[in-house]
């Protein structure tokens, strides 16, 4: 199995656990092996936001760690990966990242993804921001994290919720070089602009 072909996916306790779910989704349908870790927090977030249990989710991933396993496949950057997004990501976790000092797989195995200098994608999911958040934020871009806050692409004109989730999570993925279906892209599917502004 090559590197390319393999992904960490990380859902934290933050709202969004749907973004975390399409992640999987869309690695079942690229054909790219997914490492899937959900957090302690995380299990009670998709109880409030979905009729999933963690088994559930669990069987969506090719291979699903616990997050208590520090010793997992995934916690040695001697095991080859694409990279890794949490989806979404909570602040604690981003903190965690930040300062290097991990407390559980999710966090460790984000931690080996810098070391290796792979893609580390953080869908941060939080709002407002105070300056803490914002300075963090800062010290994971100088590491070489990625921030991507699953934001609304209004210009793709989204029918539903769901289209939105995919557009955001299609972008996230663009930063792995998996190109994903459900992604509409200026240029090709929407725009450019004509006339004069």
């Amino acid at each position: 199995m090559s590197k390319a072909e393999r992904l960490v996916v990380g859902v934290s306790g933050a709202s969004g656990v749907v973004y975390g779910l399409r992640v999987l989704d869309a690695c079942r349908e690229l054909g790219v092996e997914s490492h899937l870790i959900l957090s302690k927090a995380a299990a009670l977030t998709l109880a409030q936001e979905t009729a999933l249990s963690p088994a559930e989710v669990s069987a969506r991933a090719d291979v699903a760690h616990k997050a208590g396993d520090v010793g997992a496949s995934i916690s040695s950057g001697s095991f080859p990966t694409l990279g890794m997004i949490i989806a979404p990501c909570s602040v604690r976790s981003m903190s965690e990242i930040a300062t290097g000092v991990t407390s559980s797989l999710l966090t460790r195995a984000a931690d080996v993804t810098l070391k290796e200098r792979r893609p580390l994608v953080l869908m941060v999911r939080e709002t407002p921001l105070h300056l803490g958040h914002l300075r963090t934020m800062v010290r994971l871009a100088e590491m070489g994290a990625v921030i991507a806050p699953p934001l609304p692409a209004f210009y793709a004109r989204p029918a539903s919720l769901e289209e939105m989730v995919d557009q955001s999570v299609g972008r996230a993925l663009d930063l792995f070089g998996l190109s994903w279906k459900p992604v509409k892209r200026w240029g090709q599917d929407l725009g450019p602009l004509t006339g004069e502004v």
